[in-house]
């Protein structure tokens, strides 16, 4: 069986208090605040962004993409294969969704795993609910990704896997629906916390494993009651209280399909070798995996870790939330609607478009973004290399603040930036405060989903400030 080669996270930049819940609604909302998705990003743009994470931490190239969300950005198109165009895989490796379930995050690890070759898996989900609802207060958005491989390169192996698995109506979604309905919670808690006995047992049977050797438990699932009596009936069998791994429901919130490999991202974060991680996902079932970590795991240096990624942020006011979530139309502007992008150029240009490739003039050594056939230093034709440009850190040049331009989040910052190593570009700024903004500022490139017209997303790259 695989392990886990390389891994990733990504969690958005907005931040929503959950007093301005209950300052706007007068209902109760508790304290802490959840991350939001921009109005600019998708679980795909955010799988993304993940994916990216794992992969510089590895050389491996996936044989394969599975994609695994509750909230896919298309029905009947496989969401996956722009995670793949936007990371310039091989076209000979496959890319599958598992959509539709908070269930499937699960599953595609799982598949990974048990993959004859390397692949990478990438969860991502778009939390949301009715206003003043239990599920916009204590939801979250983020994403993970895994590359999964052969063990002897892995900083954390699999030693005991088990699943349980029953049909019960406890929480559910139709297509067409903006938000989730749920069963009476004590249903649910009752449910979950009985499935969630035989597998737990069986694994650590597997494993030969005693609770009180276990250095991390992560219980995840959408049921934050049933997840808290699991981890308390833990306890109760010996485990160590400190092994209870944070369910981050203070700073991020629950993030559906994301939550468990976004937990088990921070809990590979913070261990060392040969430590054991206990991952218990209930949704629709229980799903334990026991995982031990190697000697890999200390050599590894994350560019930045889930904490890391957590730190930080800017809280937007919640209208702005209900803008974003499409709960609150606001007066658009009096100009023609962006047009839809075309299937047939956007396929031509998916180099460009969607892994970001730019050109360097073989004569002389210009860098041209985008891509060109003539060098507009030399004038050499048809002698450019690609090259990937989607990784390169830039220097904002100069930079323009639009308060006219329409956005769901004016004002539109417009730049122009230096590549380090040549090549300059405009493009827009995103996750940037408009009044920070200076020139000379460091920005790297983001995937985001620039615009949705005739129900046809239009992905693109953005810069935002070094993060």
């Amino acid at each position: 069986m695989n392990g886990i080669i390389a891994y990733g996270a990504y969690v958005p930049f907005a931040r929503l208090e959950r007093k301005a819940i209950a300052e706007a609604l007068g209902v109760p909302a508790g304290s802490g605040t959840r991350v939001v998705a921009s109005y600019d990003e998708d679980t795909t743009s955010m799988a993304v962004e993940a994916a990216r994470a794992a992969l510089r931490q590895t050389t491996v190239v996936p044989q394969a993409v599975c994609f695994a969300t509750a909230n896919p950005p298309y029905l009947d198109k496989t969401n996956a294969t722009a995670i793949h165009a936007a990371l310039e895989l091989p076209a000979t490796a496959p890319a599958y969704d598992m959509t539709g379930s908070i269930r499937s995050g699960a599953g595609a690890l799982w598949a990974a795993l048990n993959a004859p070759h390397p692949a990478l898996v990438a969860v991502a989900d778009i939390r949301t609910g009715l206003a003043g609802g239990a599920d916009e207060r204590e939801g979250g958005d983020a994403a993970a990704a895994f590359v999964c491989g052969p063990a002897n390169d892995a900083v954390a192996v699999p030693i005991a896997m088990a699943s349980a698995s029953a049909e019960f109506l406890e929480r559910w979604r139709v297509p067409g629906d903006v938000a989730s309905r749920q069963w009476e919670e004590r249903f649910g808690e009752q449910v979950y916390v009985s499935l969630a006995q035989g597998p737990m047992n069986e694994a650590f049977t597997q494993a030969g494993l005693a609770p009180d050797r276990v250095d991390r438990l992560i219980v995840a699932g959408p049921h934050g009651r049933a997840n808290r009596r699991v981890a308390g009936a833990a306890m109760a069998f010996g485990m160590k209280k400190e092994a209870i791994a944070d369910d981050l429901a203070a700073v991020v919130g629950n993030t559906g399909t994301a939550h468990a490999g976004l937990l088990l991202a921070d809990a590979l974060d913070r261990a060392g070798a040969d430590q054991t991680i206990v991952v218990l996902t209930l949704a629709d079932g229980a799903d334990v995996t026991i995982w031990r970590t190697t000697a890999a795991l200390a050599a590894r240096t994350p560019r930045r870790t889930v904490a890391g990624e957590i730190a930080g942020g800017r809280a937007i006011p919640y209208a702005t939330f209900l803008t974003w979530r499409g709960f609150l139309t606001r007066e658009p502007p009096r100009r023609p609607d962006p047009p839809a992008p075309a299937g047939p150029p956007s396929y031509r240009a998916e180099g460009w478009k969607f892994a970001f490739i730019g050109s360097r003039c073989e004569a002389c050594g210009a860098r041209q973004v985008p891509p060109q056939r003539v060098c507009v230093k030399c004038q050499a034709v048809d002698r450019m290399t690609p090259e990937r440009m989607a990784d390169v850190p830039a220097t904002v040049a100069t930079f323009t603040v639009d308060r006219l331009a329409y956005s769901l989040s004016p004002p539109v910052v417009a730049a122009v930036i230096d590549f380090d190593g040549g090549g300059r570009f405009q493009c827009e700024l995103t996750d940037v405060d408009p009044a920070a903004i200076k020139i000379g500022n460091r920005v790297e490139m983001t995937f985001r989903r620039l615009y949705t017209a005739n129900g046809i997303h239009n992905y693109f790259w953005k810069a935002r400030p070094v993060r």
